[in-house]
């Protein structure tokens, strides 16, 4: 059975993982409604499905705190717009300061913080070991517990915003591979793509690279360097551990 694909598009997203499903859902809702996004997989089959899922709303900058912080409205909302769940979920995070220059540090972000609104409190180490039984806590200098942090599933909430990106009109489809990007006067102007069972392409206006491990080999095709390299990423699955819960 051939892809069914279009031969135009406005922008074209590559890559459906949680950031390509991101892009395509906003740019979807703001009224772009040629938005086709191709997974060379299945969704979230590259490095979302197995990452971690913590929401933090305090970050480096002003722009990236302001991000997290509509991420988490985003997240909270999500499910009653599309009907599937995200698994977010308002825990807290509890973040820990081994020196009193990484307390002063946690402080001044605290301080950054205050500004947009964000609840926080600072805990001794005996409130810290309290909360999180599984610390060490005798050698810690402080800690903040943030209670509107929380987290997500990473599969369940790419699932939600591509459901929401195809409720606002965008095309997505899986099993389809880009092959080359074709340029006119130093700009994107189409991208070639192959299937399974067919071939084609598509000319469009903006493509976006968001292919995550992928990115910097994706670039290449449009002579394109992307500053990323692929790392090696180590975590444990352990049974159930007294004293820590599924929050």
């Amino acid at each position: 059975m051939a892809t069914t694909l279009p031969t135009h598009a406005r922008a074209v997203v590559i890559g459906g993982g949680i950031a390509g499903a991101s892009t395509a859902y906003h740019l979807a809702k703001l009224g772009v409604r040629d938005v086709v996004l191709l997974e060379q997989g299945r969704l979230t089959c590259g490095t979302t499905w197995h990452a971690a899922g913590l929401v933090g709303q305090t970050r480096a900058t002003r722009n990236a705190t302001r991000m997290s912080r509509y991420g988490i409205e985003l997240y909270a909302s999500l499910e009653k717009e599309t009907g599937l769940a995200t698994g977010w979920k308002q825990c807290g995070s509890l973040n820990v300061a081994k020196t009193k220059d990484r307390l002063t540090l946690m402080k001044r972000q605290m301080a950054r913080a205050k500004s947009f609104g964000i609840e926080f409190e600072f805990i001794s180490p005996a409130e810290a070991s309290r909360r999180a039984p599984i610390l060490r806590t005798d050698d810690l200098a402080g800690a903040v517990w943030i209670p509107g942090d929380g987290k997500a599933n990473p599969t369940d909430l790419t699932q939600s915003l591509a459901k929401g990106a195809r409720m606002h009109g965008a095309t997505i489809v899986e099993g389809v591979k880009v092959t080359g990007v074709t340029t006119a006067v130093g700009r994107v102007a189409g991208i070639t793509w192959k299937s399974a069972d067919d071939e084609g392409a598509i000319a469009c206006e903006t493509l976006v690279n968001c292919g995550g491990q992928w990115a910097r080999a994706f670039g290449r095709l449009a002579g394109v360097t992307v500053p990323l390299y692929a790392a090696e990423h180590f975590y444990l699955v352990t049974k159930a551990i007294p004293g820590v819960t599924t929050d």
